[in-house]
């Protein structure tokens, strides 16, 4: 009996002591358990505040980097105020040889047309038939032979008409060249006898075109010659104040997360100021020495040693012995509290004087108060004026002003003058707007916010000073940036024309075109000043058809596609309203080319079944309008219509063959063998519309074209 017990109670103390050890390896597990949840709360918090300390080092680097990334601008920036005389001396100014064109013409090139059509051969056509269509492949191959054959021709006739345009056009172009060579010898005779009149032309073009000033600088000048002491006597203006920068630099301060603004020292300023415009005065001069010199043939070489000394012209006759230079700046005068035009400085330079200078060593302030005993305003940022050694108005002889005068021209004035009044004229619209910077601007010249709530919104601003039609890519390249700065609106503001291709890609597209003889409209409707040029419109050039002119000087290649395999003739008429000038003037098969060359039908580039170049700026100031058609060809497909004539298109090309655009025309319809695709419309300022056509004519071309009053025999 006690043995049972003890066995019993044995079994039931293993139990409890099992029972015992799995309740404490639950104990463990569950404290292991939470002292990992433990490790990994402390190492997450631990890796959190790392990152903090991460990013707030990495943000404190970032605007410590920006800081001095201003810094460092501003040293740039006076940096090359204080080399502006040393890196000037290193640019040759332009001279007279340097305006010489060579007498050459690029030489005749065909292209496509120099190929002759590769004529189909019988024996492909027989060994591919087999021995029962003989005659259906002797059909097939008689039909393509004379097809080549017509095709063959008028490639032949188009040939020669490039050829004999081609003659003229170099002809012309040779005769251009050495007109302008002519011009320029009789020029630099002018200048070497001392003409006043074209030595105050030729040395005002030299400041206004020298590359040596900073973008910003004013470029107003105003001349006189004297020529018994062939002196040359100018009023130049100089930079404002403003153009020293008052910061000297920039620091970060961590403590209130702004940046600090360090003000360059006042006395620091003025002395930079002083020394700019002293620097301004010797590079004027040294520019208008280093262009004077005359070869015995009318042309002449001017250039610097590289000892950097000032130099002369070389060769032979000289204009200038003696240079006298005023200048000037913008603001009150201290004396009447008046706005006028301040002289701070004044300088009269003989030549030998100015020889004997080494420019890029000088100091600048020394040199003009020293050697060449010239006035220097001792205090210019206060306006305090100096006299004049000798004015323009006391040679005699006429003054002449050039620069940003009231009437400015806006195909020669300066590209940051002509921004800054683009942007004066949104703002005369009431849009807020403001020039962007010269350096990574993103293609956007002048940035303008319309505040109207409903229509109004953020825009964009190209400003393109061209003399030639702006190419459609210049829109294009537009477009993607309206898109790239989610921009509400782009406006491109140009001098010259836009052509078709350009109006045709920015329709229905946020993008407005204002052309230069809208842009002049719209500154006298808000009392402001531009002109274009003279007002003379300037001679045209004729090209020769199918020459490789780039797309910015106006021609278009007008390509046609369609699906179907009627063989079609396409044909252009130059109208006014809708009459064709002359006969001359419909473009076809046998008049492959209007009589001045501006309309031509061309070989069609790889993928087109047709093609027209058009020169839109050539065209007689007389036609209104470019039309269009296509007709059946009544030799190759007599029994046709239009019905095939499907999936119709104009694609408009550069010259290289690259598609810029493609305009949409009507199908054809069953029982009619020609159709108007569309019309070029002038519009009031210059430029071209595309007015889509779709009238069809059963009759054929010959009806088609008797609508426009061509009589046909």
């Amino acid at each position: 009996m006690s043995r049972r017990s003890s066995g019993l109670i044995g079994v039931w103390a293993e139990a409890q002591r099992a029972a015992q050890r799995e309740r404490e390896g639950r104990q463990r597990a569950v404290l292991r358990q939470q002292q990992d949840a433990e490790r990994a709360r402390r190492a997450h918090e631990r890796d959190v505040a790392r990152m903090q300390r991460e990013q707030r080092a990495e943000y404190r680097r970032q605007r410590d980097a920006d800081a001095l990334r201003r810094t460092r601008e501003l040293d740039e920036r006076v940096a090359a105020l204080e080399g502006l005389l040393a890196s000037g001396c290193r640019r040759v100014p332009p001279v007279v040889d340097s305006l010489r064109q060579r007498e050459e013409v690029a030489p005749f090139d065909p292209g496509p047309l120099g190929q002759p059509v590769r004529m189909p051969d019988e024996r492909n056509y027989q060994a591919r038939a087999g021995w029962g269509g003989q005659r259906e492949a002797r059909a097939r191959f008689e039909q393509d032979w004379y097809a080549a054959q017509a095709a063959e021709g008028r490639r032949l006739e188009q040939l020669a008409a490039y050829r004999r345009q081609y003659d003229e056009w170099a002809a012309a172009r040779l005769a251009e060249i050495r007109q302008h060579n002519s011009g320029l010898a009789g020029m630099a005779e002018a200048l070497r006898s001392g003409d006043p009149e074209t030595v105050v032309e030729y040395f005002s073009a030299v400041l206004y075109a020298s590359t040596a000033w900073p973008e910003g600088f004013p470029r107003q000048v105003s001349a006189a010659y004297d020529r018994g002491a062939r002196a040359l006597v100018l009023d130049w203006d100089l930079p404002g104040y403003d153009v020293v920068p008052d910061v000297k630099g920039v620091k970060y301060l961590p403590s209130t997360d702004q940046e600090k603004e360090v003000e360059r020292p006042v006395t620091q300023r003025r002395a930079l100021y002083r020394g700019v415009l002293a620097q301004c005065v010797l590079l004027a001069v040294r520019e208008l020495f280093v262009a004077d010199g005359f070869g015995s043939d009318g042309f002449g070489s001017a250039g610097v040693g590289s000892d950097g000394f000032g130099g002369g012209g070389g060769g032979g006759g000289r204009a200038l012995d003696r240079v006298v230079l005023n200048g000037f700046v913008e603001g009150v005068d201290p004396a009447t509290g008046v706005p006028g035009r301040i002289c701070v400085a004044s300088v009269a330079v003989d030549r030998p004087v100015f020889d004997g200078l080494n420019l890029e060593l000088v100091g600048a302030v020394e040199c003009v108060t020293g050697p060449l005993a010239g006035r220097l305003s001792a205090k210019p940022e206060e306006r305090v004026a100096v006299p004049p050694l000798l004015a323009p108005e006391q040679v005699g002889a006429g003054v002449v002003s050039h620069g940003d005068g009231e009437e400015p021209d806006l195909l020669a004035m300066d590209p940051i003058a002509f921004e800054h009044l683009v942007a004066e004229l949104f703002r005369a619209r009431g849009l807020q707007a403001v020039t962007t910077q010269r350096s990574n601007d993103g293609g956007v010249d002048v940035q303008a916010l319309d505040p109207d709530p409903i229509s109004g919104g953020s825009i964009v601003v190209q400003v393109k000073r061209y003399r030639n039609t702006v190419p459609p890519s210049a829109v294009r390249d537009l477009f993607g940036t309206v898109q790239d700065a989610g921009a509400n609106k782009g406006v491109l503001v140009t001098t010259s024309k836009f052509g078709p291709g350009s109006y045709a890609f920015a329709n229905g597209k946020p993008l407005t075109l204002i052309a230069g003889t809208e842009l002049v409209e719209l500154l006298r409707q808000h009392g402001l000043r531009g002109r274009l040029g003279t007002g003379e419109p300037a001679p045209t050039l004729v090209q020769p058809v199918a020459a490789p002119v780039e797309a910015d000087e106006g021609f278009n290649l007008l390509g046609m596609v369609w699906t179907g395999s009627v063989a079609l003739d396409v044909c252009a008429l130059v109208c006014a309203g809708s009459r064709v000038l002359t006969d001359d003037w419909f473009v076809f098969f046998n008049n492959p080319a209007t009589p001045d060359g501006s309309v031509a039908m061309v070989t069609p580039p790889p993928g087109d079944k047709a093609a027209v170049r058009v020169g839109f700026d050539a065209l007689p100031a007389g036609a209104d309008r470019l039309v269009l058609v296509a007709a059946v060809d009544p030799e190759v497909n007599p029994d046709a219509d239009l019905a095939g004539f499907v999936d119709a298109g104009i694609v408009l090309r550069d010259d290289a063959g690259a598609e810029l655009d493609r305009l949409e025309v009507s199908d054809g319809r069953p029982g009619e063998t020609a159709l108007v695709l569309g019309s070029f419309r002038r519009r009031a300022g210059g430029d071209w519309d595309f007015v889509l056509g779709g009238k069809g004519y059963a009759g054929g071309l010959a009806q088609l074209v008797g609508d426009f009053g061509i009589e046909v025999e």
